[in-house]
């Protein structure tokens, strides 16, 4: 729990919020001690002011009267009539030598008479005033007040700190424990994930806090990884069951060549037979390979701000001599100046085998349309046949990797076409749908919206 970052974390707070308090504290005590000090000075000088008034008015007798009168009062000051001579006339402070502000450490010993013996020594802030005919009057106050109140501020700040060190250990205890909670599901998942079962998903608690929004980003990461891992099974055992009928062709090929094959046009036509059955194993082979290149995001960096309305259209016009071979009808509805953001060599593919997958899967005499339109959310792509179309159960499957429907193995192509078709429209975060066109196929693709670049 001590290592944390939940509790270290707490600990800096506790840290800071407890130097706080210390510089609070430092603070409170000098406005404190200013204000009191302030007031004793101003309680001192009017004493003193007012002693000076009945000494103007009475002489030394009647100021000699009233220190002996005010010093029997609870709460008094302290006093001192000094004569010419440094004779003490009145009062009960120690002689002076001089006048103004001065302090005083006053005890037994120097005439401070107090009714705890063992007291520690007070300090009393006096005003020595100069009168007519030598005389001096002091006026004292104890700064026992000032003394007292840092006193208090120092329990004060004592009892904070502790306060807030505990609760800070407290806190941060509390804080630990929630944070390896969270964490220990975290762990606990992942490891049984580890140990094989992909099923298992990080449970959110609907915090909306930062260990959710991380649980959600690593469950979509688990989604992706066995999804991948899926395809990869999948793509593994019909590699193995498709290529095996090739391979096995070719292999049967250059045996009865090498058996059969009495005149040099009999062997040369089974070496071209089994140069097409290699190069069809290639095939398969380059666009798995391209697939896992594409799915594995590392095109991004190829991608650029292209025109996808003049790139249909050469594509398009690349495909017309065959389409018009295959008995097929070519139409056009493609809005000019429709700009996204991609890889134009894979979207050249894209374009170029949703054609083909077109123009082998319908019969003579139907028609190909390309469409290209802006909407609100990007610019829509739809390749749409007037074929026999596809059913209804299949259709959400035939962007699987070699998935036939109801075609025999043996049917020309790698069944690796769509699949190509889907890997490309996901890497450029586009929506990727096929629907009935009754009758027909009508694939859609809705690439994103592209910003325009700001004027210069």
């Amino acid at each position: 729990m001590f290592r944390t970052a939940s509790f270290r974390l707490a600990a800096l707070y506790t840290v800071l919020f407890t130097v706080s308090a210390l510089l609070l504290s430092v603070v409170i005590f000098w406005i404190v001690r200013g204000t009191l000090d302030q007031q004793i000075r101003t309680r001192i000088m009017a004493e003193s002011a007012a002693l000076q008034a009945e000494y103007d008015a009475g002489g030394v007798a009647a100021l000699v009267a009233s220190v002996r009168t005010r010093e029997l009062s609870p709460g008094a000051f302290d006093y001192l009539v000094q004569s010419p001579d440094g004779t003490r006339l009145a009062g009960n402070l120690p002689t002076i030598a001089r006048t103004g502000w001065i302090e005083l450490t006053v005890d037994g010993e120097t005439g401070r008479q107090t009714e705890q013996h063992g007291e520690r020594p007070e300090r009393i802030r006096v005003l020595v005033t100069p009168l007519a005919g030598g005389l001096l009057l002091a006026v004292g106050d104890d700064l026992s007040r000032i003394a007292a109140m840092k006193d208090a501020v120092i329990a004060a700040s004592s009892l904070a700190v502790g306060l807030v060190v505990l609760a800070g250990i407290l806190g941060g205890g509390v804080l630990s424990r929630a944070f390896l909670r969270r964490v220990d599901t975290i762990t606990s998942t992942a490891q049984a994930i580890i140990d094989g079962d992909m099923q298992q998903r990080i449970p959110l608690r609907g915090t909306d806090d930062d260990f959710d929004q991380l649980a959600a980003i690593l469950n979509k990461m688990l989604d992706r990884i066995s999804a991948l891992m899926g395809r990869i099974r999948n793509v593994s055992g019909a590699v193995a069951h498709d290529l095996r009928t090739p391979i096995a062709r070719v292999y049967h090929d250059l045996d009865a060549a090498q058996t059969h094959a009495g005149t040099p046009d009999e062997f040369r036509a089974a070496m071209e037979n089994a140069k097409s059955g290699l190069i069809a194993a290639l095939e398969t082979f380059s666009a798995l390979l391209r697939i896992a290149e594409i799915e594995a995001g590392t095109r991004r960096s190829r991608f650029r701000r292209l025109d996808m309305s003049a790139m249909a259209i050469e594509v398009a016009d690349a495909f017309a001599p065959s389409i018009e071979e295959e008995h097929h009808g070519l139409h056009l509805d493609i809005e000019p100046g429709i700009e996204i953001e991609g890889d134009r060599e894979l979207l050249t593919q894209l374009l170029a085998n949703l054609l083909e997958n077109a123009m082998r899967h319908t019969p003579p005499g139907c028609e190909i349309t390309i469409s290209l339109r802006r909407q609100d959310q990007g610019a829509l792509l739809v390749i749409e046949d007037d074929g026999p179309g596809v059913p209804d159960d299949e259709r959400s499957r035939i962007f699987e990797p070699y998935y036939r429907g109801g075609k025999p193995l043996a049917a020309p192509g790698s069944g690796l076409g769509l699949s190509l078709v889907a890997a490309i429209t996901e890497l450029h975060h586009a929506a990727l749908a096929a629907h009935n066109a009754r009758p027909g196929l009508r694939v859609e693709i809705l690439f994103p919206r592209v910003v325009a670049p700001p004027r210069s």
